[in-house]
């Protein structure tokens, strides 16, 4: 049975080893793990009317599409690599949280295609010697004058580009609940107040200003004020309305403050100014050039949350705010990250390798604990299997020799003699030593050891007769102490019948309930990372959700052999149990008839 049990663990490690078998980058070799995220302007319903160069898209990370535990703690061995598995592109790190699994990352990628529904760039991880490659000055181009992620731990925002126009003062708060990551709360008495600086400065070529909002109502305010003189340039809500204004050029108030949701906001300086939100184009008014270099305000009389503050000093493009819109909301369906292998991308995807892969750090813990489950549940089933086999075999050979037996027994010779004649060959038996000997004929009889209890008490008695000269039949209390001693040794049959069935009541009944522990927490925890991130699709949802079942299914494998198995012993094990009070009510009616007054 050991070995059984040896060979079971083994069978065990080398499917969990093949279904958790890393994948080897094509790239380089030193990163095991490599993921597909597949750019998507088509399903998502961004109509591009053309290509968007270099431009940073935010890639979100949870237990639903990434694999934390191996990767770095940090993330620096992430590495994004282009279609052609060639090709670096620069990123950076907003956020990386290993504890609670979630990432937030910005890549710059050099060409988003309109009408594509299957570009992709590769995401490479899992080298614990990899050196940090986070570029934030390198994930944006030249125009881009100032970027707000608002992270984790800042006393004041700061500057993401290699301007470092980083924030003078700052009277907001930080936000766990930001769109991407961290946000900036505001409470309507304070801003955020910028240096002029001539990466900021609207003029010639434009100007390009965006940010997510989540007001707490729709009163008035600046969410971005930029002022030299008597030049202006703003953008804010007014009436329940958005606004804009560059210089003279002051767009109508349009669309709605939609307290409570977040919204992009989107205003671009060129030729007057053109306002959007949520990447549609909602007002636009024209006029002359505006050449403003003070210093900016950013939410002033502002209640709410603000997020990923952008500000260019050229005039992006529609497709380009449309992009930025679609890609960064909570509702983005164009950027989606799955895990990909070489089976995969040679022959489809392998759902087993995906539901695996995305199993989180509890899941791999309630399943380990279903594995023993399950190896200790087997194990019980066959052992206790063959042994109920031995035990009915050798039942039943004895019962072969019973009359003779017991028709053997001398109530005038000593429980000595007596045990070297009870075997079926007197003559056989005299040949081995007393100790033991018979024992070896039934080594696995119930049946022969109840008997024995029952002689034995009967020779005991026959000899302590014989010395005191009594008459040797029994009395009705010494065939009643007999009857207790058998009883006895009934109870310890059935309890070693029963040893080790308590294991497959527990598979039985625990294994389920620690499934359903193990989907309910996956579940839990994928959707909790899927709100932190903001990734609300269901490329995002799915994958986590089914490693989540996981667990139930592998509960259920523990659970449903178990109760097969449970079944069948029990019904053995009533058979074998009905034989034994069978049989003892047959021996000691046989005890009474031939040795009671």
């Amino acid at each position: 049975m050991k070995k059984l049990l040896a060979h079971l663990s083994a069978l065990l490690a080398l499917l969990v080893v093949v279904g958790m078998q890393p994948a080897q980058a094509a790239w380089n070799a030193a990163w095991t793990q490599r993921a597909k995220v597949t750019l998507n302007t088509v399903d998502s319903g961004l109509q591009l009317g053309a290509a968007v160069d270099g431009f940073p898209v935010v890639v979100r990370l949870h237990t639903g599409n990434f694999q934390f535990l191996d990767a770095k703690p940090d993330g620096s061995d992430l590495r994004f690599i282009a279609a052609d598995d060639k090709t670096p592109l620069k990123h950076h790190i907003e956020k990386f949280d290993s504890i609670n699994e979630l990432a937030i990352v910005w890549v710059q990628v050099p060409k988003v295609m309109p009408g594509a529904k299957a570009d992709f760039v590769w995401l490479y991880y899992g080298n614990a010697n990899a050196p940090a490659a986070d570029d934030a000055k390198g994930s944006y181009d030249a125009a881009q004058g100032l970027i707000y992620h608002f992270g984790d731990n800042e006393t004041v925002p700061q500057d993401r580009t290699a301007n470092a126009n980083h924030a003078l003062r700052s009277a907001g708060k930080g936000s766990t609940a930001g769109l991407m990551g961290t946000g900036l709360v505001l409470d309507g008495a304070g801003d955020v107040a910028i240096n002029a600086s001539p990466s900021l400065q609207a003029g010639p070529n434009g100007l390009t200003v965006s940010m997510w909002i989540k007001p707490v109502d729709a009163a008035d305010a600046q969410l971005y004020l930029q002022q030299q003189g008597s030049a202006v340039v703003s953008l804010g809500l007014r009436g329940g309305k958005f606004a804009a204004r560059a210089g003279a050029s002051s767009t109508a108030p349009a669309g709605t403050v939609q307290a409570g949701t977040w919204q992009h906001v989107a205003m671009v300086v060129k030729d007057g100014v053109t306002l959007y939100v949520n990447g549609q184009e909602l007002a636009k008014a024209a006029g002359p050039a505006v050449a403003v270099a003070g210093q900016t305000l950013v939410g002033r009389a502002f209640k709410g949350e603000i997020d990923e503050l952008q500000i260019s000093t050229v005039a992006r493009s529609a497709d380009w705010i449309k992009l930025g819109a679609g890609s960064q909301g909570p509702d983005q369906t164009f950027i989606s990250t799955g895990p990909a292998d070489a089976a995969a991308e040679e022959s489809g995807p392998s759902y087993i390798a995906i539901l695996l892969g995305a199993v989180t750090l509890d899941g791999w813990i309630v399943i380990a604990v279903l594995a023993v489950m399950f190896v200790l549940s087997i194990f019980v089933m066959i052992s206790k299997a063959n042994f109920v086999r031995r035990v009915a075999k050798d039942n039943q050979q004895f019962m072969g020799q019973f009359n003779q037996l017991f028709n053997g027994i001398d109530p005038h010779a000593s429980v000595a003699e007596s045990a070297l004649s009870a075997g079926p060959n007197p003559a056989e038996v005299q040949k081995q030593p007393a100790d033991g000997a018979v024992e070896s004929l039934y080594p696995q009889s119930q049946l022969y050891r109840l008997y024995l209890a029952g002689t034995n008490e009967l020779k005991s008695r026959f000899d302590s007769y014989r010395k005191m000269g009594r008459p040797m039949s029994m009395t009705e209390q010494s065939l009643g102490a007999i009857r207790a001693s058998i009883d006895a040794a009934v109870v310890r049959e059935v309890q070693r019948l029963n040893s080790q069935m308590v294991v497959l009541t527990i598979s039985i009944a625990g294994g389920p309930f620690l499934g359903l522990l193990g989907t309910v927490v996956g579940v839990m925890i994928t959707f909790a990372a899927i709100a932190a991130a903001g990734d609300v699709n269901v490329n995002a949802i799915a994958p986590g959700i089914a490693a989540a079942l996981v667990a139930t299914v592998a509960g259920l494998a523990v659970a449903i052999p178990a109760l097969f198995g449970y079944n069948y012993l029990t019904g053995r094990i009533q058979s074998l149990t009905a034989d034994m009070q069978v049989f003892v009510d047959e021996l000691v009616t046989r005890i009474a008839e031939n040795h009671s007054i």
